[in-house]
């Protein structure tokens, strides 16, 4: 199975994903985690999102090449990736469907003002959870990316409330 974590910045969703995994035979997949290890260290002041988005695609192959060998071993994926867009949550839907894979959205919807609060926090503790600071500006953009589910991909799905 393949579990979707779903959630604007700062809702916990990497918190949520590794309680989840305490749970069940699972792997999470953290994209701030392979970012910060992966492309920051390469990145320029002249690379912006086309540049970020080209490498999360690059990383989300192998990721999906890792989710198969999972599944035939009966592990389920996390994915904490993100998921701001529909076009990506359908990305993952489709591929479930064509490897005949199980999928649960997970939808955390937390208000922004708790999100809001629990970035800055993290920002200064930079405790087990913190990859990068996250500014208000990115925070702000963040807030504007973010397409939140539809009636439709909500069905069955999981939703945390505050």
């Amino acid at each position: 199975m393949i579990h979707l974590i779903v959630g604007n910045t700062g809702a916990g969703k990497t918190t949520y994903a590794n309680e989840l995994k305490r749970n069940i035979s699972s792997l999470v997949f953290t994209l701030d985690k392979w970012n910060k290890l992966l492309f920051l260290p390469d990145k320029t002041d002249k690379d912006g999102l086309d540049w970020f988005l080209e490498r999360i695609d690059r990383a989300e192959l192998l990721m999906q090449n890792l989710i198969l060998q999972l599944e035939v071993s009966n592990v389920d994926s996390i994915l904490d990736v993100g998921l701001s867009k529909f076009a990506h949550r359908e990305k993952y839907r489709k591929f479930a469907k064509e490897y005949n894979i199980q999928i649960k959205i997970h939808f955390l919807n937390i208000s922004k003002e708790i999100r809001q609060e629990r970035v800055f926090k993290r920002n200064l503790e930079k405790g087990e959870t913190f990859e990068f600071e996250v500014s208000e500006d990115n925070f702000e953009f963040m807030e504007n990316w973010f397409e939140t589910p539809t009636k439709e991909e909500l069905q069955n799905a999981i939703i945390i409330k505050e």
